[in-house]
This record gives structure tokens, C-alpha cells and sequence, in this order.
């Protein structure tokens, strides 16, 4: 049994148009690298906890959940905060009968630079909104996310409004940048702004708050930060696919594991192939598909599915250990340590030689983190698939 490939597990090595993932058998260091694209530019987190730019095809290794960091793959999206980079445009407006606060510009934000602003609440503080930068947005209706920045000057516990059309209460309890998120349904113009509203059941003034880097995009869940200084700005999608060769895996049996997270539970298909490149899930499939938290192993031979197997997790948008092995009549599916599908009959008869994040041929990429892939040319005995997934 040999351990063909290894590809994270916070050995990370990057370039324009790559990312490695490597074969060390017998001490003998060998390079099987991804290709990687996207046409834009991109933000990550990085091991100091400062969002960075990254150019256009770099792959973005993000540190904000692990400091061994993952592979951050994320679909088109823009930013319609058209200043989330022009604090100096933001204003402050008391609607109510309160006392007017103040916003203040050249703070510290999470590039370590000093486009963030503090926005001080007065005690009386009634029905305040900080607009940023714009009171109308270019995104319209449907599906929407908003995320911003923030965090207390002082140690507590406060509530504070995130509105764009539609509106939630979300809680700010840290004195160090947190990032929240508001998702919903627009059907106006209403540019994203944050209040504070007693009225609406959110806690008095008489405090005060740093806020920075305000996003509006088009989608229902909210995806890395894309910096804005005066218009809308797009960034692409990442495309990750091509690792290994024939050498590299073994047609009738072996074994692949991931360490995965979704970027979101929202109904689409999120898959790992391992295959040829050619032919649509030919091969080893690890599947993320329209069923909530479901995650599906399959192994399809061209024309029929040798095995399809599936179970539930609690949430595939937190990290997975899961790892499927292919055998003849010799199938099992193991996540986090537990064994929880098998299959006893099917053949093993295609022609596997690269691996990647999506369907095979372009399509159903997966978008999400990934700490480490590993794959294996032997089937692997139940106490050695435990250990792996444990």
C-alpha cells in the first residue's frame, strides 16, 4: 500500500496557474500539480489574520478557520458596496430624536491599513443608520448577502441592524474584527447600511464600534472579501483540476480521502473526481449534491455505477474527514472515523489518471475549503481507514 498522493495538511506550495500536490514513495519527492485559474484577482486570510490580495490565477490558501490553512475555491461573485474602500464617502444619519453621533475615519481595518471607521452611538442614540457610501445599490432583487467587519471598542455585548431591503439583528460581543453576515431576498435598490434601533429591539447607544470592509453580492450565502473603490467589482471563479497521472492511481482499487468543507448547504452540486478528464464522473466520485448534508461516494465505470453510497452528515459546511474505498465487490464509505456504507458487489474497470474539483469535464466544481486530499493505490484494511478519518 502506498500513499500516491498527499496534497494540504499545511503543506502548502503555490504559484500563478498552480498548487502541488506531491508522491514521496520511498523518500523520492515527486510533484503532481493542479492547474489552477481565475481571472481576477482575489482576497484571502492570511496566517496573521490580515485579509490580502492575491493576483490573478494564485491560488488562495486561507487561514481564517486553521492555522494549517486550506484551499479556498469560491464561485463568481461581485461586490455592489461601491465604496467599501472610500470610508470618507460613509455617512451617519439620525433619523430619530436623538443626539447626533459621530463617524470617524483612518482607523485600523483588516488590511492593516486605515480605511475602517469608529462610529460612536450617543446614550439617546434612536434610530441611526450608517450608510456606506451610497443610499442606492446596483444589485436589485433576488438571492443577496451582506457581510461587513466589526467589532467593539469596549468589552460587552451589543446588537446592532444589518439592512439591505431586508433586515436582522446581529450581535457584536468581541473587541477583535469579527465578520457578519445578513442573507436574504431583495426586491428594491436599497444599498446595504447598518442601524441602530432601539425600537426594533436592538440595544440602546452609548457605545461605540469599528467597522470596515462592507460587501453586497449576488448569492445566498456570503463569499470572500472583494474590495471596491467607487463602481462594482467582480471576482471569478476559481478552477482547480489535473493532479496526478496514470502512474499515480491504480484502476482497480485504492483509496480517496479528503478533509472538505462546503461553503454552503444550498442545494448544488459540489463533487471531487477522480478520472481521465474526458468523460463526465467517470471513475471515483466524492459528492456534494442538492440533498441537505448529504455526501455521496460513487464509483462509475462509463456506461453503469459500479457503487453509489451516500449518508448523512451533521453539516457538510464544517470539516469532514471522509474517505471512500474501491475494490472489487469491495466498497466502503468512512467519515470521521466511523464506518457508515458499504457495498459487497460491483467491478472496478476505469481508467483513472487526474484528480479534480468538479465533475470530471468542467462541470459541478466544488466549491469550498480543503485541508488535505490523500490518496492511496492499495485498499486499505477498517482499522487503517479509521485511523485516516478519526
Amino acid at each position: 500500500m502506498a500513499n500516491t498522493l498527499k496534497f494540504g495538511s499545511g503543506n502548502w506550495a503555490t504559484k500563478e496557474g498552480s498548487t502541488l500536490a506531491y508522491n514521496d514513495e520511498n523518500g523520492n519527492f515527486k510533484p503532481l500539480p493542479f492547474d489552477f485559474s481565475r481571472d481576477s484577482s482575489a482576497t484571502v486570510v492570511n496566517k496573521y489574520g490580515l485579509i490580502e490580495v492575491v493576483g490573478n490565477d494564485i491560488p488562495r490558501i486561507d487561514y481564517k478557520d486553521d492555522a494549517k490553512g486550506a484551499l479556498l475555491l469560491e464561485p463568481t461573485r461581485s461586490n455592489y458596496s461601491a465604496s467599501s474602500e472610500l470610508p470618507s464617502t460613509w455617512t451617519y444619519t439620525e433619523f430619530g430624536s436623538g443626539s447626533a453621533g459621530t463617524i470617524t475615519t483612518g482607523k485600523t481595518d483588516m488590511f492593516g491599513g486605515t480605511n475602517a471607521v469608529q462610529v460612536d452611538f450617543p446614550s439617546d442614540a434612536e434610530n441611526v443608520s450608517i450608510l456606506f457610501g451610497s443610499s442606492s445599490s446596483g444589485l436589485t432583487s433576488g438571492d443577496t448577502s451582506v457581510s461587513i467587519y466589526i467589532k467593539l471598542v469596549e468589552s460587552g455585548s451589543k446588537d446592532v441592524q444589518l439592512r439591505c431591503n431586508f433586515t436582522s439583528i446581529v450581535n457584536v460581543n468581541s473587541t477583535e474584527f469579527t465578520r457578519v453576515y445578513l442573507s436574504g431576498t431583495k426586491t428594491s435598490s436599497e444599498a446595504f447600511n447598518l442601524k441602530l434601533r432601539p425600537s426594533a429591539g436592538t440595544s440602546s447607544g452609548g457605545f461605540s464600534i469599528i467597522v470596515c470592509h462592507p460587501q453586497e453580492e449576488n448569492g445566498s450565502y456570503a463569499t470572500s472579501y472583494i474590495p471596491t473603490q467607487g463602481g462594482a467589482v467582480t471576482r471569478l471563479a476559481d478552477e482547480c483540476n489535473g493532479a496526478g497521472n496514470a502512474d499515480t492511481f491504480n484502476d482497480s482499487e485504492g483509496v480517496l480521502y479528503a478533509e472538505i468543507s462546503a461553503l454552503a448547504d444550498d442545494g448544488t452540486n459540489r463533487w471531487i473526481n477522480l478520472g481521465n478528464g474526458t468523460s463526465s464522473e467517470l471513475g471515483v466520485n466524492l459528492r456534494y449534491v442538492p440533498t441537505s448534508n448529504l455526501i455521496v461516494a460513487a464509483f462509475y465505470n462509463g456506461t453503469s455505477f459500479s457503487c453509489l453510497m451516500s449518508t448523512e452528515l451533521n453539516s457538510l459546511t464544517q470539516f469532514n474527514k471522509i474517505a471512500f474505498k474501491y475494490k472489487e465487490n469491495d466498497f466502503a464509505l468512512w467519515v470521521n472515523g466511523i464506518e457508515l456504507d458499504t457495498d459487497v458487489s460491483g467491478a472496478t474497470n476505469a481508467p483513472l489518471s487526474q484528480l479534480s474539483f468538479d465533475g470530471g469535464t468542467g462541470a459541478n466544481d466544488f466549491y469550498g475549503n480543503t485541508k488535505q486530499i490523500q490518496y492511496f493505490n492499495k485498499a486499505l484494511t477498517d482499522a487503517e481507514l479509521k485511523t485516516l478519518t478519526s
